[in-house]
């Protein structure tokens, strides 16, 4: 374990950026050799590189369950290529809950991928890849941190690399660990950009320590191919919840006051309360309606925690595996 200054925030390092679900490629940093002209091209950024668009593959960043990503050099400036998964390599569990409510303009192309065809399946597959670019734009301008995205060219998806001062990559918040005063204070950003997200009609739907990373200025929000629409996805309300109390809890183990806090209800019912306000100044509190229980909400809260311990335990196991692909 080794202390960590990011700007002026003080960290400590607890792990060499092995994420859950992604694998830190044991190389170089930045600064050091970097490109060594051995490296083989991955064929789907090939295209990029014959059009201009990226001039080197330096080295291999992470490899997940939904994509590869590489640091590639365009002109003078170091960024990364995320090279998305195809449906059958992916291992992203139950996409089509995250799907439900997104809009397809052309209703040829709604058509195709209600009926599971190839031509469908195609546009499923670019519909799930633009979700993120669209995402990451619409979060910027609503004052979220995220990466800057470059575009999606092909289903590899050209964004800043986010570093560190030293021009290191930026630790994962899984890889550090920080006092009490900094986890109140950086747990109070996530449920800021949580409620900007909710503003612009977005759920992350996969926020954890897992997805966010850390550098000067704070948390940056990472990884949103599978945000889902507030309004129109049934499951909008338990992934906020799941959202929130994941990053809640990862705060609280070093600030065990932001366990006793109720951030998720508080916002959810804010949101459905109508003239949702993403600045309105949050509590943490929130009662209980006094009306019966509703038995099926609460089924489906046991439901979608079960299903997270699954997926966080999936990913724990991943982390441990080498990626052959």
């Amino acid at each position: 374990m080794t202390t960590h200054t990011i700007g002026s925030r003080r960290f400590k390092v607890i792990a060499c950026f092995a994420a859950e679900g992604f694998l830190q490629a044991d190389i170089p940093t930045l600064r050091e050799t970097g490109y060594n002209g051995l490296m083989k091209i991955p064929k789907r950024i090939q295209p990029l590189v014959d059009e201009g668009l990226i001039d080197e593959v330096l080295r291999p960043l992470m490899s997940g369950k939904e994509a590869a990503v590489f640091v590639v050099r365009c002109g003078d400036q170091i960024r990364c290529a995320k090279v998305y998964k195809d449906a059958d390599h992916r291992s992203f569990k139950q996409a089509v809950q995250y799907q439900e409510g997104r809009k397809v303009r052309s209703s040829r192309r709604a058509r195709a991928m209600e009926k599971g065809s190839r031509y469908g399946r195609q546009q499923q597959e670019s519909s799930w890849q633009n979700a993120e670019v669209s995402a990451l734009y619409k979060l910027a301008d609503a004052g979220v941190r995220v990466p800057e995205p470059y575009g999606c060219f092909d289903g590899v998806l050209l964004m800043e690399l986010v570093t560190d001062a030293d021009g290191d990559v930026a630790p994962r918040l899984n890889d550090v660990s920080m006092s009490a005063e900094q986890a109140i204070e950086d747990h109070a950003i996530m449920m800021r950009y949580i409620m900007r997200m909710l503003g612009v009609g977005l759920v992350h739907g996969d926020l954890s320590e897992f997805n966010v990373l850390v550098d000067s200025e704070g948390p940056v929000v990472i990884d949103l191919p599978q945000a889902v629409d507030a309004a129109a996805n049934n499951n909008a309300g338990w992934m906020l919840e799941r959202d929130v109390n994941n990053m809640t809890q990862y705060y609280g183990q070093y600030a065990p006051e932001l366990l006793k806090t109720r951030f998720a209800k508080e916002i959810w019912a804010l949101y459905q309360a109508g003239d949702f306000d993403p600045e309105a100044e949050l509590t943490g509190e929130f009662t209980d309606p006094t009306t019966e229980a509703d038995v099926d909400s609460v089924l489906e809260e046991i439901k979608a925690a079960f299903a997270a311990m699954v997926e966080r335990q999936e990913r724990k196991q991943a982390a441990n595996e080498p990626d052959e692909r």
